[in-house]
């Protein structure tokens, strides 16, 4: 006599050409889950076989981290920027708190700004230069610095990025920096984030604008006090580390390369070298 064939959830008839239960609009047929060492069948569940004792879901690959996970790394740097703002000595402040409360110098400085993906861990920094000033005003976007410049471009590229093989000059707008791979650094992290740092600044003359930032980004002046590089490792250090996940040892490297260039090209002597 044949077994009659019922739901494995409501226990009601189905015929053997059923794929859904019509009652529950369960799947019928579904593939029991088994361990991916010995092939033990495993209960749902389960979170070790019961026959060799892997872990259930073990070796398989890393998910990417959440847009929330994401959005709060981008988010902990700047918070802290922001406490900065209350502390009378500090080695970087709020680029534009700094100018609205009279704090910004005019001798010289570095700004950084951040152009973070709001999808991804792409990343873009922008480190600026600046000494002689003659004026600063706000406009429409941004702060105008009435002097010239040196600009070093900083370019983070997860290893999902779809378009790795272009060059950076070439991609859309909010990914491109002016730079060629060949007048890059590149610095390829342990979970395979390439870091690119401009091995030269590019140079404006006249005046500049910096972005006002929006949502997760910054925009941070950085004084040129007596430890201003090691302030600038720190900050790099854990902006890359904790906005961009790159895995800490790899961006320290990345953080002494970039300080690196800024003292060889874009260091203070009078005005510049």
């Amino acid at each position: 006599m044949e077994e009659e064939l019922k739901c494995k959830n409501c226990e009601k008839p189905l015929k053997p050409h059923w794929e859904f239960c019509p009652y529950c609009e369960q799947q019928v047929h579904v593939k029991p889950k088994k361990c991916k060492k010995c092939g033990e069948e495993l209960d749902e569940g389960m979170v070790i076989c019961p026959v060799c004792g892997k872990t259930v879901g073990e070796g398989t690959s890393k998910k990417p981290a959440s847009k929330k996970k994401q959005s709060d790394n981008k988010t902990s740097l700047k918070k802290r920027i922001e406490e900065h703002e209350e502390l009378s000595d500090v080695s970087f402040r709020n680029l534009f708190e700094a100018y609205s409360h009279g704090k910004l110098p005019f001798a010289n400085g570095y700004i950084v700004s951040s152009f973070f993906s709001e999808t991804s861990y792409y990343s873009i920094y922008e480190i600026v230069s600046y000494a002689g000033v003659k004026e600063i005003f706000l406009t429409d976007t941004g702060l105008q610095f009435v002097t010239g410049g040196k600009k070093l471009y900083v370019l983070a590229e997860p290893d999902t990025y779809q378009l790795k093989f272009q060059e950076p000059v070439s991609r859309a707008d909010g990914e491109r920096i002016p730079k060629r791979f060949s007048e890059l650094d590149i610095i390829t992290a342990k979970n395979q984030t390439k870091i690119m740092i401009s091995k030269e600044p590019n140079e404006s003359f006249g005046s500049f604008t910096v972005l006002r930032p929006t949502g997760v980004n910054f925009a941070v002046v950085f004084y040129n006090r007596p430890d201003v590089y090691e302030s600038l490792v720190d900050f790099f250090v854990e902006s890359l580390n904790r906005q961009v996940n790159v895995p800490e040892h790899d961006a320290k490297i990345a953080a002494q390369d970039i300080t690196k260039i800024l003292k060889k090209y874009m260091g203070f002597e009078g005005e510049y070298r």
